[in-house]
């Protein structure tokens, strides 16, 4: 039972540390979150479309040296 009251005691006192360190973050602003989250997606986007069209062309070379 020993042990099971120090693993609790453990716990409580790891979620308390948790809780002052999230304290002491800086959170963006709304309009910060928008423009990163903005920025995210069109970087996804745009490496998307890069690794599509080097995939097209690479099936198209494979095609072409196959035949």
């Amino acid at each position: 039972m020993n042990k099971l009251s120090e693993g609790v005691g453990s716990l409580k006192t790891f979620l308390e540390e948790v809780k002052v360190e999230l304290l002491k973050c800086t959170w963006p602003t709304r309009k910060e979150l928008f423009g990163q989250s903005l920025v995210v997606v069109i970087s996804v986007i745009i490496l998307g479309a890069f690794v599509g069209l080097c995939d097209v062309v690479n099936m198209n070379l494979l095609r072409f040296i196959i035949r």
